[in-house]
């Protein structure tokens, strides 16, 4: 209604100004020129009024401009006591201002919420701009983390720490590392940081967030179980050569002292040179555990090469053939991608599945049907996936949780470093590798790279 009466007014403004404007030349064609004197002052004060009615609309719209600019949503604009045609204009001014202000605290109360979050949380964070690399945000957490105050720009982490400021520099959206992080303290320490990253755009700048999360303890204590794990197998591997080598030693100081005694006849030789011969043959087996552990750390760099899978399942297949076919135990490669490749070290890349294959030649000896296969796809996520699967007796959990320890071994014979070896040639083409296995239904080794 009001705004039916703001029209009503401006059109029977606009009507008399028009009807004002024509007696002019009504009163010349009447040639009553004099009336004319009179007609002058109507036409200026309406047009004046005319003026004033669309300047106080205009007023009430600067104002409002104003306050929306400076961002002031306080401003309420009285309707009771405005003039009729602008009741109309303040009500829709309040409407947008009340919104304004609605969407403003919202936004303040969510920009509260996330500060407080980003404040309680132990992981430390840093979002900076990517063109400036001015800092837009740094949480306590990450302060304490670095022992640094709050800084301006990320280019100045390059003075206090430049291989953690390379590692972040460098590192890539949905990417994560591990890196280290030194202290700024006089007991100068290096932390260890998983970082990961994200990028985002706000108001046509790009952002990088940057998390940092202390992973020390964590390692730690992962480092120290599996220390544990490897003293427990050592143990037990020199235990189960030492004590018998001791005992051995025992008897044949007992019987050498026997026969000092009554006299050394043949019989006594022989048990003396097969008693010392068992000695020499467990203290060479010490010898080669020894060794073998020592070889562990000799891989440490790769020759890489596109290593197509196709060529790596034939030149397996070919090598394992004979033995395979002598124990009566099938090969089946599985292969959609003829095409599929990877960057690795094929030597090395060989040597991971001839042991594996060895693993499962082992595993279904006494299977009915013994069924080795090869497979290889590529995953969703671009990963090369590698798995090599049999139809044997399967492994236990305890089994699957040290099969990857060195020196742990199921067979008599087993040196316990065949699968150790494996897995780390494979965390040196920065992939992974696991196990999954049931008793009696068999076992997959997955390789993904």
């Amino acid at each position: 209604m009001s705004f039916n009466s703001f029209e009503l007014k401006l059109s029977i403004r606009v009507i008399l100004l028009v009807i004002t404007l024509s007696l002019p030349a009504l009163l010349l064609l009447k040639q009553w020129t004099g009336a004319l004197v009179f007609i002058l002052p109507v036409i200026i004060f309406q047009v004046y009024e005319l003026i004033q009615f669309h300047r106080r609309a205009q007023e009430e719209f600067q104002q409002f401009i104003q306050s929306i600019h400076y961002r002031d949503f306080s401003i309420h604009f009285n309707e009771k006591q405005a003039p009729s045609d602008l009741k109309i204009l303040r009500h829709g001014f309040n409407e947008i201002s009340s919104t304004f202000k609605s969407i403003s605290l919202e936004k303040q109360t969510q920009y509260q919420n996330l500060q407080k979050i980003t404040e309680l949380i132990d992981t430390g964070i840093m979002t900076y701009a990517l063109d400036s690399g001015e800092i837009l945000l740094m949480n306590e957490s990450l302060k304490k983390l670095l022992h640094v105050p709050h800084i301006k720009s990320v280019h100045a982490l390059e003075k206090r720490d430049l291989g953690l400021y390379l590692e972040v520099q460098q590192l890539q959206p949905g990417q994560t590392k591990i890196a280290t992080a030194h202290t700024t303290q006089k007991d100068k320490r290096s932390i260890k940081v998983l970082l990961s990253a994200t990028t985002f755009q706000n108001e046509g700048i790009q952002y990088k967030l940057v998390a940092f999360q202390n992973i020390n303890e964590a390692l730690d204590e992962t480092e120290s179980q599996a220390w544990q794990k490897l003293l427990n197998v050592m143990t037990h591997e020199i235990m189960n050569s030492v004590a018998p080598i001791s005992s051995l030693a025992d008897t044949l100081k007992n019987r050498l002292q026997h026969s000092i005694t009554t006299g050394i006849n043949q019989d006594d030789v022989e048990d003396l040179e097969i008693g010392i011969s068992t000695i020499k043959r467990r203290s060479e087996g010490l010898l080669r555990f020894a060794e073998t552990y020592r070889n562990l750390n000799k891989i440490t760099t790769l020759n890489l090469d596109k290593v197509y899978i196709r060529e790596l399942f034939s030149n397996l297949s070919r090598l394992m053939q004979p033995t395979l076919a002598q124990k009566n135990i099938s090969l089946e490669i599985n292969l959609k991608d003829q095409d599929l490749s990877l960057q690795a070290d094929p030597t090395l890349l060989d040597q991971v599945l001839i042991n594996l294959v060895v693993n499962a030649i082992e595993a279904v000896k006494d299977s009915i049907g013994p069924v080795i296969t090869l497979s290889a796809l590529k995953a969703s996520n671009g990963k090369v996936v590698i798995r090599v699967s049999d139809n044997g007796k399967g492994m236990s959990e305890e089994v699957q949780e040290k099969i990857f320890i060195p020196f742990f071994s199921t067979r008599k014979q087993g040196s316990g470093i065949g699968l150790s070896l494996c897995k780390q040639i494979v965390m040196l083409h920065n992939g992974t590798m696991e196990v999954q296995s049931e008793i009696g239904e068999g076992t997959i080794f997955i390789l993904r790279f």
